[in-house]
């Protein structure tokens, strides 16, 4: 009789691999994941794409983690180990000659053989986490991590080990460019993403109608080709291999689709909402804030130029205002917006009536108003404008960025009614 084997499912995270001019930690996570595939027996249940705290000092140019469910024999483990202790010395030694950098990259990889604390994830996705306490409770968690001197690469590595998809995650495919062609200018025509939102409707963000422009492909030198975000596996992996039959697309080496927490709104804690108690202060750059009151203390509501209708909308705020928003808490207390909705507005007074095609003047007190050409007497008063005139918001109606200002986990206005439906057990679709 054959013995049955046990299978054991592994977590791995690996982060902070990237380098303003060259490299990705998508693509270095790739190629660790087909090293274990060409040296063991293994499925891969799936990857993941794990977008972390936008405020992070050291965040990179997605400031995102890579991890993936693989599940081997049991007995494999060691030789698991071993095959990524490899990978990542060789790493150590290729980031060590990368140009400097502001930040140099700090590569970590976390493997875990038992469910984590999703506090890992949480922490790191709404807020600073300290790289060397983090370090020390993923040590004696049982985990196996693997870094170089710094350590700052074990806060996303953690993360990515600890995230579990939901109801709201999404998926995304990322195709990756021949060597040859990294550093040219990438050959994706704007006509190809235009017809690609059309054919392939369960995918988004292929574009920003507001400004023209394809949001698929990155315009930095690494080895990204694009990616192709959508609401199931399939959709993103059709919308792929009809992108590469198309002449005026470039032909990629090889791809990979991840589950991811993009568009998600993990990174804001809550909703909430207040009344406005300032008028708007505007600075240098078209930016502007607004400070609100909760009912237990005053916010500063903080709007971008970038942020366009949210921007617009803050500016014509005036107190008395009643406001709902959604926004990250920045390190200096401030919400910087990412949606923002006039829920109630007072009054905008703009001046008395007309007659005659002039003012209309008080007489007197209890006399009302009078027209200094016909004499004709009205009671008093004043004529107002709703914000909605003058910033072309609805009252009661979300507004948010255009699609290429907003943060790669902000959940657009489209799809907050509806979640993205994710089956995580499904087999990752390699090219």
């Amino acid at each position: 009789m054959n013995k049955i084997l046990k299978s054991v499912s592994i977590r791995i995270g690996l982060d902070d691999t990237d380098h303003p001019e060259i490299g990705c930690t998508t693509e270095k996570f790739d190629n660790l994941i087909r090293t274990i595939e060409s040296e063991l027996d293994v499925h891969v249940r799936e990857r993941r794409l794990v977008r972390l705290w936008p405020f992070a000092e050291r965040r990179t140019r997605g400031n995102g983690a890579l991890g993936a469910v693989v599940e081997i024999p049991e007995q494999n483990y060691d030789t698991l180990e071993e095959i990524c202790r490899n990978w990542f010395s060789e790493l150590l030694s290729l980031v060590e000659h990368y140009p400097s950098a502001k930040f140099k990259p700090s590569p970590c990889v976390v493997i875990s053989r038992t469910p984590t604390t999703d506090e890992w994830y949480w922490s790191s996705v709404r807020g600073h986490v300290d790289a060397t306490e983090r370090y020390e409770e993923v040590h004696r968690s049982g985990c196996l991590v693997l870094s170089s001197e710094s350590i700052w690469g074990v806060v996303g590595a953690s993360a990515a080990v600890s995230w579990t998809p939901d109801y709201f995650s999404s998926w995304e495919l990322i195709a990756w460019r021949f060597s040859s062609n990294i550093g040219t200018p990438r050959k994706v025509d704007i006509a190809a993403v235009n017809e690609l939102e059309k054919l392939h409707p369960e995918t988004f963000l292929n574009r920003d109608p507001t400004k023209g422009k394809g949001l698929i492909a990155p315009r930095t030198p690494c080895p990204v080709l694009y990616g192709i975000r959508g609401s199931s596996q399939d959709a993103v992996t059709d919308a792929h291999e009809w992108l590469q039959k198309r002449h005026d697309v470039e032909d990629c080496l090889r791809y990979a689709t991840h589950l991811t927490n993009q568009l998600s709104d993990d990174h804001i804690e809550s909703q909430k909402s207040g009344t406005v108690i300032s008028s708007p202060d505007e600075i240098r750059g078209g930016h502007s804030h607004v400070f609100a009151f909760t009912g237990r203390e005053p916010v500063k509501l903080v709007a971008f130029h970038e942020g366009g209708p949210v921007n617009r909308l803050l500016r014509s705020l005036q107190p008395g205002d009643i406001v709902s928003w959604a926004g990250l808490n920045s390190p200096d207390g401030s919400i910087h917006l990412e949606k923002l909705c006039l829920e109630m507005q007072t009054p905008r007074i703009v001046g008395r009536p007309l007659c005659c095609s002039k003012t209309m003047r008080s007489a007197g007190r209890g006399q009302g108003l009078r027209c200094s050409t016909c004499g004709k007497i009205e009671p008093k008063y004043w004529l107002s404008q709703s914000a909605n005139e003058s910033c072309g918001a609805v009252q009661g109606a979300w507004v948010e960025p255009s699609p290429s200002n907003r943060r790669h986990l902000a959940r657009p206005l489209s799809l907050r009614l509806h979640g993205v439906k994710v089956i995580p057990e499904t087999p990752v679709k390699l090219s």
